[in-house]
């Protein structure tokens, strides 16, 4: 038994993360551009420091990444040697319109777009596309503040409708937004917001994600018209809460959480704002306000599928407890997990919970598209990884997914692990905290060669795709 036959195994990419060339092909700038590496990232993630241009002071890791702009027939070679099924990767908004506004998108970047689907199709590999991961381009920040104003939500679509169509023969799988619910832990990264002292921050998050599912309801309809055979998901943070303890307060913090964390999900694939959501957005006065139709045309264009990213589980206390350092999200330290080099909990079980958890409240297939172990690699004499903590982790996790499908009867489409290639962290902007199974020799300080090494991680991946996760 174990995985279906078509189950698509491969790894993911944000071109922000991995791609550079910032300046290059016509390509205007992002608002995942101006975050630096550093002691400012949080403040500017988080859009209580403004920065919307690179200055002298900050290194901009995004600038470079690890060049897959130019790299990037060499990189998918090494995807389709690992026999890879499928490849998520994100389009870059400034490179189809620099400024976002534009009437007509900029061919160079749609050239080389076309060009990674046709490198992929070579290696038999299925591009799964998404459109926006935390990507906002600067100039309609400056216009129109991103995504708290409606306005956005024309110029997405126009973004969409040139993908859609120009792309019709490479790409079915669609994802509309990364990490949806991102907006509400880093809304500059996630959404393009900046707020001004005095502003009723939360109100502006819950706006700015009513306007994004507004988006990711019309670019689902849009998608079925274009190309009947078109798969849209959404896709969010994963990683279920665990309650502290048995203690009553705390069950009840744990569940509020995995409220907070389904809610944009409950919108996207059952079409319509939970009850809970509802009562508590209400009470507190900052219910998002709707456009005449907005109710009936989310209720008409759920997603067709459902996505997430799951590194760890959540621990939640009622009252103060030890903090762990897990991916922008608070937690807890959960006594009976061990812990990366970076303070994430390493839950494998987790990945079986939340898969269960998902699946058990949308009825909906699943694709796991991001899970990984972020670890400082460093090559022996020759060259070599010997990265058997990342074989470990993913091991494990592939297990928890294969007890999820044939033993929980989990509809599972597929699995793509975060990182293939090293590439920029998008939590610390760092190159040292690496997650590929592909080493690229580029460092911090923005020294090195960019030269590919294949890990260890890199041929047990390979024959995990080739026995479809019966060897592992």
């Amino acid at each position: 038994m174990g995985f279906p036959e078509n189950f698509l195994w491969g790894g993911a990419t944000a071109a922000n993360q991995c791609e550079g060339g910032v300046s290059e092909g016509g390509r205007g700038l992002a608002n995942v551009d101006v975050c630096p590496a550093g002691k400012d990232r949080r403040a500017v993630i988080t859009g209580h420091m403004k920065m919307l241009e690179m200055d002298g002071r900050h290194v901009y890791p995004a600038a470079q990444a690890v060049d897959m702009y130019h790299h990037f027939r060499e990189d998918i070679r090494l995807f389709g040697e690992m026999g890879f099924k499928v490849y998520r990767l994100s389009i870059a908004w400034t490179r189809i319109f620099p400024k976002g506004d534009e009437a007509e998108p900029n061919e160079e970047g749609l050239r080389f777009y076309e060009e990674i689907f046709k490198e992929c199709r070579k290696y038999g590999i299925q591009p799964l596309v998404t459109i926006s991961h935390f990507d906002c381009p600067v100039h309609l920040i400056k216009k129109c503040g991103g995504w708290r104003n409606r306005e956005m939500i024309g110029y997405y679509l126009r973004l969409c409708e040139v993908l859609f169509t120009r792309y019709r023969d490479f790409v079915t799988y669609w994802l509309t937004f990364n990490e949806i619910n991102m907006i509400l832990h880093a809304p500059f990264m996630g959404a393009g917001l900046l707020f001004e002292a005095g502003e009723d921050e939360e109100k502006i998050k819950y706006q700015a994600a009513h306007h994004e599912l507004t988006a990711s309801a019309l670019a689902t309809k849009m998608a079925h018209e274009i190309n009947p055979e078109n798969k849209i998901g959404c896709m969010f943070a994963a990683g279920s809460a665990y309650p502290y303890s048995c203690k009553p307060e705390d069950v009840w913090e744990a569940l509020l959480t995995d409220q907070e964390n389904y809610f944009f999900v409950d919108v996207q694939a059952r079409g319509y704002y939970p009850s809970y959501a509802v009562k508590r957005l209400q009470k507190k006065g900052i219910f998002p306000q709707m456009a005449q139709g907005d109710e009936a045309l989310l209720k008409s264009h759920p997603v067709d599928f459902i996505s997430f990213s799951y590194y760890n589980s959540r621990c939640i206390a009622a009252t103060t407890q030890e903090e762990a350092e897990g991916n922008l999200f608070r937690s807890a330290k959960n006594p009976h997990l061990k812990f990366s080099e970076w303070g994430w909990p390493i839950d494998p079980l987790g990945l079986r919970i939340t898969l269960n958890q998902v699946y058990d409240r949308y009825q909906k297939p699943l694709f796991i598209v991001e899970n990984g172990l972020g670890a400082a690699d460093n090559p022996d004499e020759n060259g070599w990884i010997e990265d058997d903590y990342r074989i470990d982790y993913l091991r494990e996790h592939i297990r928890a997914m294969e007890a999820a499908v044939e033993e929980d009867g989990v509809e599972l489409i597929g699995y793509t692990a975060w990182g293939p290639i090293d590439l920029i962290s998008a939590g610390t902007g760092e190159m040292k905290k690496r997650y590929g199974f592909i080493y690229v020799d580029k460092q911090d300080d923005g020294s090195g060669t960019l030269e590919r090494i294949r890990k260890k991680s890199f041929f047990w991946y390979k024959q995990v795709i080739a026995s479809n996760g019966k060897e592992l």
